[in-house]
């Protein structure tokens, strides 16, 4: 019945900035990136090399996260690597905070956290 995530929207803070973040740090593509004038907010289409998405909204006076990380609704967002080490180094390159890497007891694959610009958790984890 399910295939699989289309897509994950997030609600940004300020849209030039996680722009930036989602685009030139984390390396994301464009897939479109529309204005949406009737409700002054843009809505930015990226695409994953698996071919899921994240669209990026921004609304004036969207409300801040109420907690960090454990407000009901969705936890975290996980992207797949291959190199966990290689991904933290171009991450902190780019003056992002990566927790340190640590072992998931369960299946003893590497992963971490940090957040986007607007404090969302973000997760590495490594598949191979």
């Amino acid at each position: 019945m399910l295939k699989g995530i289309h897509h994950v929207a997030i609600i940004c803070g300020d849209y030039p900035r996680s722009k930036a973040f989602y685009t030139q740090v984390l390396g994301l593509k464009i897939i479109a990136e529309n204005y949406r004038q009737a409700r002054d907010s843009y809505k930015l289409d990226l695409a994953l090399p698996d071919g899921s998405q994240i669209e990026l909204f921004s609304f004036n006076g969207a409300p801040p996260r109420p907690s960090f990380p454990e407000a009901q609704g969705l936890r975290h967002l996980a992207f797949k690597v291959d190199d966990i080490k290689q991904v933290v180094q171009h991450l902190q390159q780019h003056d992002v905070e990566v927790e340190p890497i640590r072992v998931d007891e369960y299946t003893n694959k590497q992963y971490t956290f940090f957040s986007d610009p607007d404090g969302l958790p973000l997760e590495l984890y490594q598949t191979t």
